[in-house]
């Protein structure tokens, strides 16, 4: 499965974005596949694997000070698939370099 996901620190000031390392860094350390950008972090793995990486996020923007977290995630279950999180984007770029679609 793949999950993208944002873990967002509440009350804890303007500028977040060293609470928001510390989210990255559970991501990062677990070893899962990965790719943060701008908005969200897309995980890839299996159900438990993935659902104990966003717990430990929240757990570390907590334990580094905020105050309150939310958590917005988008999940695509697809049993029996593996590398989704590079397939599905190459699958897309391919169809790119052909011929416009009508």
């Amino acid at each position: 499965m793949i999950a993208a996901f944002s873990v967002t620190p509440l009350g804890a000031g303007d500028s977040v974005g060293d609470l928001v390392a510390e989210a990255v860094r559970v991501v990062r350390d677990s070893g899962l596949p990965s790719e943060t950008n701008a908005m969200f972090t897309n995980v890839e793995g299996e159900w438990d694997e993935v659902m104990h990486v966003v717990r430990g996020c929240v757990d570390a923007v907590l334990a580094a000070g905020a105050p309150r977290v939310s958590v917005v995630m988008k999940l695509d279950v697809r049993p029996g698939v593996e590398d989704a999180l590079h397939r599905k984007v190459a699958s897309v770029e391919r169809r790119l370099e052909g011929p416009p679609w009508s």
